[in-house]
């Protein structure tokens, strides 16, 4: 076999693999992340989306869609400065619960993506989310038994060890929310 068709086989499977994962979804829970979007809307909250690093940049683009496109008032921890500060006086594994505790209001949401369902600093913000009352929707994969996944109210969880893959699949579904949400209009 050439080089060149051990690569073609790569990708044939990674996008195989990509499009199993994205159908590989209970649709009744996406359009239930929409209503509840909605509502948020309605009763005057806003969507908070939080991940770390690729989960992060999946956030800042569905906060800016929801937005912007959607007209759903939406934000992300992503500012430097708040993350710099934020870890250093509170720790990292909980600068999103202050971050939480400073800008969540009664009528919000909180999304958390991790895409192994493990980071500490995303599992204490669906905690304090908890305690605040606030609905939680989580996004994860790797482990079906990973901590994120026990503390939401939905919970989307992707069957695959793969970051890049969880993350894609991560960022599809919550695109595809916000343009159902769009559409809706």
């Amino acid at each position: 076999m050439t080089k060149k068709v051990i690569k073609s086989i790569f990708f044939d499977q990674f996008y195989d693999a990509i499009n199993n994962k994205a159908k590989n979804v209970d649709t009744n829970k996406l359009i239930e992340l929409a209503d509840l979007i909605r509502a948020t809307k309605i009763n005057s909250g806003k969507i908070i989306i939080v991940g770390n690093g690729g989960s992060a940049a999946i956030a800042s683009h569905v906060a800016i869609d929801l937005t912007k496109a959607a007209n759903i008032r939406s934000m992300n921890f992503n500012e430097a400065s708040l993350l710099t500060c934020f870890s250093n006086d509170y720790g990292y594994e909980n600068w999103v619960e202050q971050a939480l505790d400073f800008y969540a209001n009664s009528q919000d949401i909180v999304i958390l993506i991790s895409s192994s369902g493990q980071s500490k600093n995303i599992i204490n913000a669906a905690i304090k989310a908890k305690s605040m009352k606030l609905p939680v929707i989580t996004l994860s994969g790797f482990s079906a038994g990973n901590p994120l996944k026990q503390l939401g109210d939905i919970n989307f969880w992707v069957d695959s060890p793969i970051y890049n893959i969880v993350e894609s699949i991560h960022q599809m579904w919550l695109l595809s929310v916000v343009d159902y949400l769009i559409d809706e209009k």
